[in-house]
């Protein structure tokens, strides 16, 4: 199992994917042992991850029409066609990635992505207050997740909170 959070950290919300990657493995063990990857914004770049992956959970801000913070749990075969995270600073985006594979008939991995509506994509290294409190119940949605698929997830005895998680993204 691969967790892969991607999303640009310098444009608000857009970042929530790589946020609750590393919430995660700074506060989770997991057993059996996942590899937990901040993608970022680098699309086509994340192919050989996606490519050695059977099971990968996309963590990402996702656009649909619906009230910001609203939590959708999606298996990426109904979003193909629409792109997670193409164009921009993504350029080719991991579902075009999986598109990929397929058409040069290669397996795919199992693909759900955990999407979370944002609230303000602008240039900001911070989440709004909508997607801040609604991220708790984005983590408890991937860990029931990861839970289904048989991995435990033991939280660890020192907890990084969400502001020093961004604190330390900006650091980098």
């Amino acid at each position: 199992m691969v967790i892969l959070g991607i999303g640009n950290v310098l444009q608000k919300d857009d970042g929530i994917g790589v946020y609750a990657a590393t919430y995660l493995q700074h506060n989770y063990t997991f057993s059996p042992n996942i590899e937990i990857i901040n993608g970022g914004v680098e699309g086509i770049n994340l192919f050989n991850v996606v490519e050695r992956s059977k099971h990968l959970l996309i963590l990402d801000s996702i656009e649909l029409n619906d009230e910001p913070g609203s939590i959708y749990l999606i298996p990426s075969h109904e979003l193909s066609g629409h792109g997670l995270n193409s164009g921009g600073a993504h350029e080719i985006g991991v579902l075009q990635v999986l598109d990929m594979l397929e058409l040069q008939g290669k397996p795919t991995p199992e693909t759900t992505v955990l999407g979370i509506i944002p609230h303000h994509i602008t240039f900001d290294m911070a989440l709004s207050e909508t997607l801040s409190r609604a991220f708790e119940g984005y983590i408890k949605v991937a860990l029931r997740y990861l839970q289904k698929a048989g991995i435990e997830a033991v939280p660890n005895t020192e907890q990084t909170s969400l502001e020093e998680i961004i604190y330390e993204v900006k650091r980098i």
